[in-house]
């Protein structure tokens, strides 16, 4: 239990999280500040401990600075608490199984699976999207 949470605790500064399993107390609009900034790779699950959540995790890291350079966060709705169903019900998603929605800067939802998804489903989307390509453009 305690690697457990000394995991937990090192992932907190890789990952937004609303629900119950936050470590941060909920806010019911997690994903406001970081529209026009950021593409969210949107998590959710029912419990902290699912599988899916769980390998979603590891998958972001390893695609860290991929994600980084595609301003790429991972935010997760994990639980029953209100910031989590808030987040469900904006994007249609049901609480009872883990699912995962790739958000655009826009704020639409992009892709959605009932897997976790890689940097090699994610990517290539991501790549393609005019915003990025304007992005790529101006960067040297």
């Amino acid at each position: 239990m305690t690697g457990s949470l000394a995991s937990r605790a090192a992932l907190a500064g890789l990952f937004a999280m609303a629900g119950a399993a936050a470590a941060q107390p909920a806010d019911p609009a997690p994903l406001a500040a970081r529209l026009g900034r950021d593409r969210i790779l949107l998590a959710s699950a029912p419990a902290v401990d699912d599988p899916g959540i769980l390998a979603q995790r590891r998958m972001f890291i390893a695609m860290r600075a991929g994600a980084t350079e595609r301003d790429l966060v991972l935010v997760e709705a994990i639980g029953d608490g209100d910031a989590a169903r808030t987040i469900r019900q904006q994007f249609g998603i049901e609480g009872g199984s883990f699912r995962t929605v790739l958000i655009g800067k826009d704020g639409g939802a992009k892709l959605r699976s009932d897997r976790p998804l890689g940097s090699g489903e994610v990517f290539p989307l991501i790549d393609a999207m005019p915003m990025r390509q304007n992005e790529m453009s101006r960067r040297p």
